[in-house]
């Protein structure tokens, strides 16, 4: 029945609504952390970066063993792990714990992003796919403004902990959702487990993440960053000479001589860089620059995710009318416009509201067709695979944005501000403001570096959308063939 694979989609939307939701409730609870635990600033660091790198790390290998092992087993698991890393992180009495439970909760977030994408071609017919995949974009993108503002309330009412403890309610029930809701896929074709290409795969994306994560904290030139990110690169060129002769690749190095496949998966990668960049800033300006505490910060958020889901739906609806080329060029030139309305509008939240609304649904215009347009190309087999490529990409694409932006609104804050200013000043605007004689400079300083920011990213989506206009195939997202799956065929 139709109905059948709309309940099957609100359970991998559950999937995926804790993910989004996990990945902003730390940041408010981070000064908590610091004064309960004794947690130093590099243990704060660990705290975020064991669950980046992680997550980035296993989720190429994860999309490929649901191919072979049931993307619905294997989703199941990534729901457990991420239910048994919450309480292990709920219930930690020193940072060490706390630590492995955030390292435990991106393996179990790996299996669920990848797995969850991989199952809607495999449910839904090509007409329907793209509805879905905005459904699923937009369970994702609502649960970042929820992050702040769930946490804020349970760090004013209860103790750290709390912010964990809301994970496990919303697994519980994915799990039973997933249970009853969706159909068990897999790859029929018996393959060799690809142990070198696993391995090499793993090695590099760790290492390459973090040598990234790590470098706006240590600087770009030192010797820790350069290494790691090189020994990450190697891995990976090395992984790639190994899947070129492997007799069982892991990954089908065929995709990339795909130009559709190419170059949506460059434009999906660049919007999350977008996006990630303005989930950067906007956060930071709301409650430093504007005054907002975190709950209301997160409440001044929704306009994106509402932008997001409104052009999510928008793109379903082009995709079936206009090639992928012209809505992905027209998404990011319209991200593009709202990153540099950011820029120019005047500080007032109304006109933040208004940045954010266009800039979401630049992101969503974009990322929906993509992904729809990506999975088309995907023999049903091989969902999982294509997925975890997808997904793996865009995060590393992320990791380096956050990075890269990160150097930018530093740098700029701190040369905008009086040369007198006193360190911790130039190092955080959080402490300036604080310090009623810098306050105000410390805001302008930031004001200034987000600009920055906006501007910069802003460039880089215009350039991305000329690209993809240029060298895009210019066909429409026609899918490679029917889904047999029989919540697919039955009306």
């Amino acid at each position: 029945m139709v109905t059948s694979r709309w309940w099957a989609l609100s359970a991998l939307v559950l999937s995926v609504l804790v993910i989004g939701l996990d990945a902003t409730v730390l940041n408010v609870a981070l000064p908590t952390l610091a004064v309960d635990l004794g947690a130093t600033t590099g243990d704060l660091q660990w705290i975020v970066d064991a669950y980046l790198v992680v997550f980035a790390a296993l989720l190429l290998p994860a999309g490929v063993f649901g191919d072979r092992l049931g993307r619905k087993k294997l989703l199941l698991a990534g729901l457990a792990a991420f239910g048994v890393a919450s309480a292990i992180a709920m219930l930690a009495d020193s940072v060490g714990w706390l630590i492995a439970g955030r390292a435990l909760m991106g393996a179990g977030a790996a299996l669920i992003m990848p797995l969850s994408t991989s199952i809607l071609p495999t449910i839904f017919p090509p007409a329907e796919r793209a509805r879905a995949i905005a459904v699923w974009t937009g369970g994702m993108a609502v649960g970042l403004p929820l992050g702040p503002i769930v946490g804020g309330y349970l760090l004013d009412h209860f103790w750290w902990g709390s912010i964990f403890l809301i994970n496990l309610p919303a697994v519980a029930i994915a799990l039973v959702a997933v249970v009853f809701l969706v159909p068990e896929s897999r790859d029929a074709t018996a393959r060799r487990t690809d142990v070198p290409g696993t391995l090499l795969s793993v090695a590099g994306l760790a290492a390459l993440v973090y040598g990234v994560i790590e470098a706006p904290t240590r600087g770009w030139s030192s010797p820790m960053v350069l290494g790691t990110i090189a020994a990450g690169l190697l891995l990976l060129f090395l992984f790639v000479r190994v899947e070129a002769r492997a007799k069982a690749p892991m990954m089908d190095l065929g995709l990339f001589r795909d130009r559709t496949f190419v170059w949506g998966a460059f434009g999906a990668t660049v919007v999350s860089l977008g996006m990630m960049g303005v989930l950067f800033v906007a956060p930071l300006y709301l409650q430093a620059v504007q005054g907002f505490d975190a709950m209301g910060t997160g409440l001044r958020i929704v306009p994106m995710v509402a932008g997001l889901m409104a052009g999510g739906l928008i793109g379903e609806r082009l995709i079936k009318r206009l090639s992928l080329r012209v809505i992905m060029g027209a998404g990011l030139s319209l991200l593009a416009l709202g990153l540099m309305a950011g820029a120019v509008l005047p500080g007032d939240y109304p006109y933040t509201a208004t940045w954010l609304v266009i800039t979401g649904a630049g992101v969503g215009l974009t990322m929906v067709p993509a992904m729809d347009g990506l999975l088309a190309l995907l023999p049903p087999e091989r969902t999982g695979m294509g997925s975890g490529v997808l997904q793996a990409l865009r995060q590393t694409g992320g990791a380096f944005g956050v990075a890269g932006l990160g150097s930018i609104l530093s740098s700029v804050y701190a040369h905008a501000l009086p040369a007198t200013a006193p360190a911790a000043v130039r190092d955080s605007v959080a402490t300036a403001v604080r310090v009623p004689e810098w306050a105000g400079a410390g805001r302008a300083a930031f004001g200034d570096a987000m600009d920055a920011v906006l501007w910069t990213c802003g460039g880089l989506m215009a350039l991305a959308a000329l690209l993809i206009v240029t060298f895009m195939r210019s066909a429409t997202a026609e899918p490679a063939g029917e889904s047999t799956h029989e919540l697919a065929g039955t009306a």
